[in-house]
């Protein structure tokens, strides 16, 4: 139930979405757009039976922390929570809420807090996923992110987070979606950028037409991004124009990774290279050591770790990706590397790669986390664990198996990946008892 009135509420504290967190008569305000220490009324309100969640109003009185918004759409757009508080207590809230959820799901504290990693504020984002809505009463197309606490698609003319040439792509891929005959007929686009080159992928429920073709090569000529179009599943992917695959580099190791645009990689460029030097740093190899590498993709920890020690086993759940690591590896000229595929949500008991003893195991598995592997772990005998990931509550909840698997959380800390969000890469380091 929505009410249009409320009275003003305080902020207590930021939750872990990005939304403040206030209360009223003894029940939980979820509060998009206010920051703890704020008086804020609130614009709208919708009763739960647990909690309320609401939109911030007028703003009584301010945090020293709110800053201007980086973007017009802020606060309709759901791509962005957080614009409008200061980066320096963006990354000190992250940094609190994961060490809130590592001694409430994992019942563990680290020894030590690695330092921060930081990258720029906006421009970051190589990867996104854009939705496209042809609108038939109005006769136009809309390009963006969801809606803030909706499912609309929101009406952008910029996005600012993005690498160039990203900043114009809403408005530029609107312009375009609407002159083709297929309009209503494009879900998404994703968007994909190495550090030279971009590319995008066109969702198209329907072979596009002789005419949409000419289009959109005409459109990635125009701009100089490649130009895919998917029409089914994953197999339907198909290039049109431009060069088939993106690239960065890792410069302190002496790498260079190429994908495809719609395989996984960190989304932020400048914080994942410090991120992998933080990581083989972290582990204190010597050159003789053996380290495992899981959910190893397309190399991104596992080419740097390579070119510090003897042996790096990496496993990935995604043939395909293997393929890229393989490809990646023998360009590069790193031949001490070995892959294997295997499905990392099952029980490895009994792999070929649980053969023998490791130094180090990487780990930098999805959102679901690594649970099904932490009882093997203990069989290869490394001395340090070094995880990385994406989804602090999974990470505490694989901290506790490890702590039970005798492994102990020497220390942890976020990096910046997503930047004016709630989200943050977290790494933590583990050490055998």
């Amino acid at each position: 139930m929505a009410m249009a009135e409320a009275a003003p509420v305080r902020i207590e504290s930021l939750a872990q979405d990005g939304r403040g967190v206030a209360r009223r008569d003894g029940k939980a305000v979820f509060v998009r757009g206010a920051l703890p220490g704020e008086t804020v009324e609130l614009a709208t309100v919708h009763t739960r039976r647990r909690y309320d969640e609401a939109k911030a109003g007028r703003v009584i009185n301010e945090s020293a922390d709110r800053v201007a918004p980086g973007c017009r759409h802020f606060g309709v757009c759901g791509g962005c929570r957080l614009q409008h508080l200061d980066g320096a207590e963006q990354l000190a809230a992250k940094e609190a809420s994961l060490l809130e959820v590592l001694a409430r799901i994992g019942h563990v504290r680290p020894r030590r807090l690695f330092r921060r990693i930081e990258g720029p504020a906006y421009g970051y984002r190589r990867r996104a996923r854009l939705g496209v809505k042809y609108v038939r009463k109005k006769e136009r197309v809309v390009v963006g992110f969801r809606e803030a606490g909706g499912r609309l698609i929101t009406d952008s003319s910029e996005c600012p987070v993005l690498v160039p040439p990203g900043p114009r792509l809403p408005e530029l891929l609107a312009g375009l979606v609407q002159t083709m005959d297929a309009r209503a007929r494009i879900p998404q686009v994703e968007f994909a950028a190495g550090d030279e080159g971009a590319a995008l992928a066109f969702r198209i429920l329907e072979e596009p037409g002789a005419a949409d073709t000419r289009r959109l090569v005409a459109f990635g000529r125009r701009h100089d991004i490649a130009i895919w179009v998917q029409t089914g599943g994953p197999a339907s992917l198909r290039l049109l124009h431009g060069p088939a695959l993106l690239g960065y580099a890792l410069p302190r190791f002496d790498a260079v990774l190429h994908f495809l645009p719609t395989d996984f990689v960190q989304i932020n460029g400048p914080v994942n290279r410090a991120l992998v030097e933080a990581a083989v740093d972290r582990l204190e190899l010597q050159p003789n050591a053996r380290v495992l590498d899981l959910f190893s993709g397309i190399g991104n920890f596992s080419l740097a770790l390579a070119r510090r020690t003897r042996e790096v086993v990496s496993v990935e759940g995604s043939a395909d990706l293997v393929r890229r690591a393989r490809a990646n590896a023998d360009a590069n000229g790193i031949d001490n590397l070995v892959h294997h595929v295997a499905d990392l949500a099952a029980a490895p008991s009994g792999a070929p790669w649980l053969e023998g003893r490791y130094d180090a195991v990487m780990l930098d598995p999805p959102r679901s986390g690594a649970r099904a592997l932490i009882p093997d772990l203990a069989r290869v005998a490394p001395d340090r664990v070094l995880y990385v990931s994406c989804h602090p509550a999974t990470l505490a909840r694989d901290a506790s198996e490890l702590a039970s698997s005798g492994f102990a959380l020497e220390a942890a800390g976020v990096a910046d990946m997503f930047p004016q969000t709630a989200h943050a890469e977290a790494m933590a380091l583990f050490r055998r008892t």
